[in-house]
């Protein structure tokens, strides 16, 4: 990675501070100064200010609302309607200028079902629909009529998202987050927190790169992959830890005829449109937690397991060509895949956002939210995201999300 450029603060002291500005971090920042108002005293702490490997960036950039528990499926629900909103949201901050557009392609997510799987997904089905989403099941039959160029012989159906899932610009959402924070008077810096102080059961001041001592009353852990490491300089644990995902953009010399889904294959493969080329990725067969700064794309992973997996589901791309690839950085929560959000029990100024195994940027707006509702409001107001609270964490009771890719 290349040496940054850091900087210093404009103060001393901060009434919060945020340890990590990519899209997490920036949506605790945008609903904070849409909160706070006046003259804010926040600080926003970005050790990769390019964002070149931030897990924002080399994300998969999609949301979805079929998940296996009620509270995951209402956090996408809020964050369809911020995306689909983000332009009315942003336009105050773009004052003369166009806001940028996300892109949302509303195609959906196609989650292909073995046989031994159709009873737990009807459950799922009926579990999102009663919430409000659009899911449906589809059995085989109906399937192939709808996707003719799917593989169907060996599956027991498909649960379909036909609207409110797909996929958005991820730097666009962060880029607006960003822009709204910085113009309600939140402060960023390019510079990395390298201890913390804790006095009395409090953060009281955190270390920077570049030598100053930044006082605080209230400690934000935002870090996404590095969130151990943060949690750490407090004396704290979490089992969160980067788990590298590997994406490739392909050109296939058979087209896909119609409006393609997200397919997600029971290999764990998937595969989406990407203007006329594909995206595809999956879970690593060596998957476990990975060096913070190893990006190093295992470009056996495709030529292994993901064609093959692709050329089964879908028979027509039996002649795919590589054209981009790279390697991001999930924030895997080891113990259940869910968040961990709200505060230390002991060390009582210190808020995780944290965890999101692989789910940061679609969870993002409803996060922020939830965590500016727990600093400002003393709890909170719109979602109830109790159920992430860290006390879970060494107690050892999981709260489980099952559809993790």
């Amino acid at each position: 990675m290349p040496i940054p450029q850091y900087k210093a603060p404009a103060r001393a002291s901060y009434d919060i501070v945020i340890v990590g500005g990519a899209v997490v971090g920036s949506s605790i920042a945008y609903w904070l100064g849409q909160k706070l108002g006046g003259n804010p005293s926040v600080l926003v702490v970005e050790r990769d200010s390019s964002y070149e490997f931030s897990s924002t960036a080399l994300s998969t950039s999609a949301i979805r609302q079929q998940y296996s528990n009620p509270i995951n499926v209402r956090i996408s629900q809020f964050g369809v309607e911020f995306i689909n909103g983000f332009t009315q949201r942003m336009a105050p901050f773009y004052t003369g200028e166009a806001v940028p557009d996300l892109g949302f392609r509303e195609h959906g997510y196609l989650y292909c079902i073995p046989p031994e799987g159709v009873e737990p997904a009807h459950e799922r089905v009926e579990l999102q629909r009663s919430l409000g989403a659009h899911t449906v099941f589809l059995e085989p039959g109906a399937l192939r009529d709808r996707f003719p160029w799917l593989n169907v012989e060996d599956l027991g159906g498909g649960a379909w998202g036909a609207r409110e899932e797909g996929w958005f610009d991820s730097m666009g959402l962060l880029n607006g987050l960003r822009r709204a924070a910085r113009a309600s008077g939140i402060e960023y810096i390019d510079n990395a927190v390298t201890g913390l102080t804790v006095t009395d059961g409090r953060v009281s001041a955190a270390r920077l790169a570049t030598g100053e001592t930044v006082a605080c009353g209230i400690l934000v852990n935002a870090a996404g992959p590095r969130a151990q490491q943060v949690a750490a300089m407090a004396g704290l644990s979490i089992p969160v830890a980067p788990y590298k995902r590997h994406s490739f953009v392909f050109a296939s010399e058979t087209p896909i005829p119609g409006r393609m889904p997200n397919v997600i294959d029971t290999s764990g493969t998937f595969v989406r449109p990407e203007g006329e080329l594909f995206l595809t990725g999956n879970t690593p067969l060596d998957d476990g937690p990975a060096d913070y700064d190893d990006f190093q794309t295992r470009h056996e992973e495709f030529d292994d397991r993901i064609w093959p997996a692709l050329w089964h589901r879908i028979p027509s791309f039996d002649a795919l060509k590589v054209r981009q690839s790279w390697t991001g950085h999930y924030e895997y929560n080891m113990l259940d895949h869910n968040g961990i959000v709200g505060w230390h029990p002991e060390v009582a100024n210190f808020m995780f956002a944290n965890g999101f195994s692989g789910h940061g940027l679609q969870q993002s707006p409803a996060v922020g939210r939830a965590v500016a509702e727990l600093i400002v409001d003393g709890g909170f107001r719109t979602l109830d995201l109790t159920p992430f609270r860290y006390e879970r964490i060494p107690a050892n009771e999981p709260f489980m999300e099952e559809a993790v890719i």
